[in-house]
């Protein structure tokens, strides 16, 4: 009984910890135009390019822009965030408290996915005020962006692992992976419409399921059963988490 306590007290005392993380982000990063370009005015810009003119759907092309724009929303606060403070000398504070790896990574993903939180209800509020576009099954909508978002968080907080002062290194690498997973993962172009010899790539790509988890909550029409895509999801999360750990293990050690 008092292991179990001890081990509560301990799980509690983190999540504390990684929650004053993610409120300091908040406090800090969330009105930088950086941040809202990346998170929200990049991913509209790009979305209306690809989606003017195109004869799809309100109900497929508002489920596209939503998943995107988590994309871009949840991956952006972290990048900007960890570098800066890695040049403030605060970062290294940071992971000499006496605080598990677990709880910074942790904490450094709650705050992009709360921002995401944020952000994705404009494209949403968007497809049902200004397009017929309405919600046939509000449970998948809900689940896909609270997932989708963390996911893309925790895959932010991955790269910003990467040791150095300027957020622009790490955010170069990052749209060379955010770039390729718009276009592979069913949001412009339908799964079913991509090349057998090379639909296994889409597979691999944790916005496939989010873009198709998201669609759900529009149409009956998805690729995967809403259940797979929850599943992929968080299988993602979980490789992602634990490579943010190993990596910013081996590179302040």
């Amino acid at each position: 009984m008092t292991d179990l306590a001890g081990c509560c007290g301990e799980l509690v005392s983190e999540l504390t910890a990684a929650w004053a993380i993610a409120k300091k982000d908040m406090l800090i990063y969330y009105i930088k135009p950086n941040i809202i370009v990346s998170g929200m005015l990049f991913p509209l810009f790009m979305f209306l390019a690809f989606a003017v003119g195109r004869p799809a759907e309100s109900s497929v092309m508002i489920p596209g822009l939503i998943a995107i724009t988590i994309l871009f929303s949840a991956s952006s606060i972290e990048p900007v965030s960890i570098p800066i403070e890695r040049r403030m000398k605060t970062f290294d504070r940071l992971l000499s408290a006496p605080i598990s790896l677990h709880a910074v990574v942790l904490g450094e993903s709650l705050s992009g996915f709360i921002y995401s939180l944020g952000i994705a209800v404009v494209p949403l509020v968007v497809g049902l005020i200004l397009f017929p576009t309405p919600i046939t099954n509000i449970a998948p909508l809900i689940v896909g962006i609270i997932l989708t978002s963390f996911c893309f968080a925790t895959m932010g907080t991955l790269f910003a692992a990467y040791p150095t002062e300027s957020p622009g290194d790490i955010m170069s690498m990052l749209n060379l992976v955010r770039l390729p997973l718009i276009f592979i993962s069913g949001v412009f172009i339908p799964l079913s419409q991509i090349p057998d010899a090379v639909r296994f790539v889409t597979y691999l790509s944790p916005l496939t399921y989010g873009n198709d988890l998201i669609h759900a909550a529009f149409s009956a029409e998805t690729h995967f059963h809403p259940v797979v895509d929850i599943a992929m999801i968080c299988v993602f999360i979980l490789i992602f988490q634990f490579a943010a750990n190993r990596l910013y293990k081996k590179f302040n050690e």
